[in-house]
């Protein structure tokens, strides 16, 4: 299954028109009329989900269990910076993390999947708010699984040169907690310590004491990462703080090391206060878990990526992202498998996820979706021989 020249530019028209025009969270509503438009041009009926998803059913003979294949479509709150004539015409708003390529690509995969017939039926999950970890949940809580036996995902990714498909088995990305701290101390003069107690020693105590929680308490072969991003304390240079506020992250990439984390950062919060005569309050916010790829979906992605790129052009090797991602609350309900798309400009410049230089090389977008394309089909091939 190839994708042809005239195809791969209609992607690359999409993929500039979503870039030029961005849209945050659940805002999406442009973005998401374009794509039903995209869709319907192909003949192929579309529905809205959540209020601003997309949700495509590709029907296959037989019927029975089905495939699905999902993409985010949501932006950040960035200033773009690329100089780009396709920049984001949006203040402050831009695709910095290569949703409009996933958007377009699954756009591109829908077009490659009408052309034969399907061995089981395929739907199409445009999907709002993954930047702040709520469209996936919705969704899934709305039935947008409901007879689906599997789903399959991607990411850009301009670590990876082109013509690389990332495959591996495991946890790919971590879980995403929260914690919020707020030692209290009764105030003071800074000439006499002693005369009260001081909320700022506390919080800088916590600081050092957490990082002692990756190194000396988490399993050395579990990444994990615990990181206070926040500090507010203080009025003036002359008065020991009354209260201190800490917030930060803890990112695991398993169910066990994430109670880990979550665990110590409470216990450790705790006894310092205690040991220096401050109240405390700790507030710990779920965020979402690990994405986790089967061994089973995980093949059926290998021998996808394979027929697109080559057996050379696969990688297995772990390669795990402590960033999160919320596909995982997909794989929660069904097995499934995410892998990550070489994209890589190579010219010797730096253009990381999440910055205002963010770019990507516009052939991972056909890549993308032949892959996509391709992997609907082995899976529901697999899945029909399964059934039989």
């Amino acid at each position: 299954m190839t994708i042809d020249d005239r195809l791969f530019q209609q992607l690359v028209v999409l993929r500039r028109d979503l870039h030029r025009r961005p849209e945050l969270g659940w805002d999406v509503e442009r973005t998401a009329t374009r794509i039903v438009h995209e869709l319907r041009e192909l003949g192929v009926s579309a529905r809205r989900a959540a209020g601003t998803a997309v949700l495509a059913d590709l029907p296959a003979e037989g019927g029975g269990a089905g495939i699905a294949l999902r993409a985010d479509i949501d932006a950040l709150p960035i200033q773009e910076g690329t100089g780009q004539p396709f920049a984001s015409e949006a203040p402050g708003i831009m695709h910095a993390c290569g949703h409009d390529g996933h958007a377009s690509a699954l756009v591109g995969a829908a077009a490659l999947l009408t052309k034969t017939p399907l061995p089981a039926p395929v739907r199409l999950i445009f999907q709002p708010a993954e930047e702040i970890a709520e469209g996936a949940i919705r969704l899934v809580e709305e039935g947008c699984l409901d007879g689906m036996a599997a789903i399959y995902a991607l990411h850009l990714d301009v670590s990876l040169p082109i013509g690389v498909i990332a495959a591996p088995d495991g946890a790919v990305n971590a879980s995403t907690d929260e914690f919020t701290v707020e030692l209290r101390g009764s105030g003071g003069h800074a000439a006499r310590p002693h005369e009260g107690t001081d909320a700022v020693v506390g919080a800088g105590l916590l600081i050092a004491a957490l990082q002692t929680i990756v190194s000396r308490r988490a399993p050395p072969s579990d990444p994990a990462v615990v990181t206070v991003g926040r500090v507010t304390a203080g009025t003036a240079a002359n008065v020991l703080a009354e209260t201190a506020l800490l917030e930060g992250t803890v990112r695991a990439t398993t169910p066990q090391t994430r109670a880990l984390l979550r665990s110590a950062v409470e216990q450790m919060a705790r006894a310092i206060a205690s040991a220096h005569g401050l109240d405390v309050a700790v507030t710990l916010r779920e965020g979402t878990p690990p994405v986790v790829n089967e061994p089973g979906p995980t093949a059926v992605a290998r021998r996808a990526a394979a027929d697109v790129v080559g057996a050379e052009g696969v990688r297995t090797e772990p390669l795990r992202n402590m960033g999160g991602e919320d596909f995982s609350f997909y794989l929660e309900r069904v097995p499934g498998c995410f892998v990550r798309i070489g994209a890589r400009i190579e010219d010797g410049q730096e253009r990381p996820a999440h910055s205002s230089r963010f770019d990507f090389d516009e052939r991972a977008v056909g890549i993308a979706a032949t892959y996509l394309a391709t992997v609907a089909r082995v899976a529901g091939s697999a899945l029909r021989v399964r059934q039989a």
